[in-house]
């Protein structure tokens, strides 16, 4: 079964003619593999096998861009739908991120330093101590050939602290996924034309909110941690 032929059937009737037909050609050029496991997935889980098929994304294996273009698909077949298959996106990719970072942070460094000289890697880990949530926010955000887990695996070796590298996870992905979503119901085979037309405003706008987040965040902690100064 093609994946474009299953999709017909996840969450409601989906058509051909409803795709875009660069979304159309990206599906049938997944390998066989992937177009097996998404199959499975999506028939046995629906929403839920997103969230599945995102955590090895995420984590053990790679799909390129099939979480976008499932949350585009099947917002299209089920609008009132979309909200649930953002979020089991954006969960799954958080999930296996953790996966990632946990495992970086365990022994990531020393492969690290087989392939890098000290001077670089402290100049790197500099960087993210300066700079976590945006380090992982921004390319969160961005859709491949980003290459993402790059800096997840980074984040684990230069300890960047869990809920920094969480909350720039949800805001990233989030604002990714619920924007294709978004952008699906409102548009339809419009959405295409709307992303070529704004691609650059709109990925103004994200790393915008990604900003604003980062700095409401900073600006947080820098009140936390003057209140017990204040009340001295």
């Amino acid at each position: 079964m093609g994946l474009l032929t299953l999709l017909k059937g996840s969450g409601g009737p989906l058509l051909s003619s409803q795709l875009p037909e660069w979304l159309q050609s990206l599906l049938e050029q997944l390998p066989g593999w992937a177009q097996s496991l998404v199959n499975t997935l999506i028939n046995t889980g629906g929403g839920w096998g997103l969230l599945v098929i995102a955590y090895f994304d995420s984590s053990f294996g790679t799909l390129p861009v099939i979480n976008d273009a499932l949350v585009i698909a099947l917002s299209l077949a089920n609008p009132g739908g979309m909200v649930f298959y953002a979020s089991m996106a954006t969960l799954g990719s958080i999930l296996g991120s953790l996966t990632i970072f946990y495992i970086a942070r365990k022994g990531g460094e020393a492969v690290l330093r087989k392939k890098a000289s000290p001077e670089r890697i402290e100049r790197i880990r500099r960087w993210y101590e300066k700079n976590e949530f945006l380090t992982v926010a921004i390319p969160a955000v961005m859709p491949p050939p980003t290459p993402f887990k790059v800096f997840v695996l980074a984040a684990g070796v230069f300890q960047v602290r869990l809920r920094y590298f969480v909350a720039a996870l949800a805001l990233g992905r989030g604002l990714r996924y619920f924007l294709w979503g978004f952008v699906a119901v409102q548009y339809g085979d419009r959405a295409v034309v709307f992303l070529r037309s704004y691609f650059l405003q709109v990925s103004a706008v994200a790393i915008g909110l990604i900003l604003a987040g980062y700095l409401l965040t900073r600006v947080l902690e820098r009140y936390r941690n003057r209140r017990p100064a204040s009340a001295d």
